[in-house]
């Protein structure tokens, strides 16, 4: 299942951005159409018929652009829609005990928002990417603690898998972030807030090129 490049744009589904299954799926197909290069379903609701709809209609989405889908921090969910893989925070479950349930061929993430050595931990887990931020200020995690640009560079020359910069990023900044090391950018609000998607994903993308 690793046969993806884990590099490029990173688009992250919002709950309140897509309020129902059809827009979400208009959306996510924008952003797969512009360019998009890996997919993670994040929906905190307690609605879990809803969510297995969801994740599984995604599924099918991305297998026809050749992209992963990833569950956020629900390894169960992963598992239920045959998802590509998982994203997991800090306190959102064990990276092993997540690879021996999922199988060697999930591709895993985790989150370790300004440390580098979480993430050292998390690669000798065996995460195949490694996520820090918040970079700049969200409006997903307002709370979210800075985290230096600088880290990126650094983790870049330490770590043996791909960086991902998360937290507030547009397109004012993304190529701050790309420069400093990320292989990867997670994006929410600058890309499905957008009034063209595609357009934005599309812009997004090249900044890698």
């Amino acid at each position: 299942m690793k046969k993806f490049q884990l590099q490029g744009l990173y688009a992250i589904t919002d709950s309140t951005l897509m309020p129902d299954t059809d827009s979400m799926l208009f959306q996510v197909e924008q952003a797969l159409r512009g360019g998009a290069r890996i997919i993670q379903y994040r929906n905190k609701s307690a609605d879990q018929p809803r969510r297995l709809q969801q994740a599984l209609a995604l599924v099918d989405l991305c297998n026809q652009f050749n992209c992963p889908l990833l569950i956020n921090d629900d390894t169960e969910l992963a598992k239920a829609c045959c998802a590509h893989g998982v994203h997991l925070g800090q306190s959102d479950g064990n990276i092993r005990q997540a690879r021996e349930y999922l199988g060697s061929g999930a591709i895993i993430g985790n989150t370790c928002h300004s440390s580098l050595e979480l993430a050292q931990i998390a690669c000798e887990q065996s995460a195949d990417y490694v996520a820090f931020g918040a970079f700049f200020p969200s409006s997903t995690k307002p709370d979210a603690t800075p985290a230096p640009i600088g880290l990126l560079s650094e983790a870049r020359s330490t770590l043996a898998v791909p960086v991902v910069a998360i937290g507030g990023i547009n397109m004012d900044n993304a190529g701050q972030v790309i420069s400093a090391g990320a292989d990867m950018i997670a994006v929410i609000h600058s890309l499905f807030a957008s009034d063209d998607i595609c357009a934005r994903a599309g812009q997004f993308s090249s900044l890698f090129n």
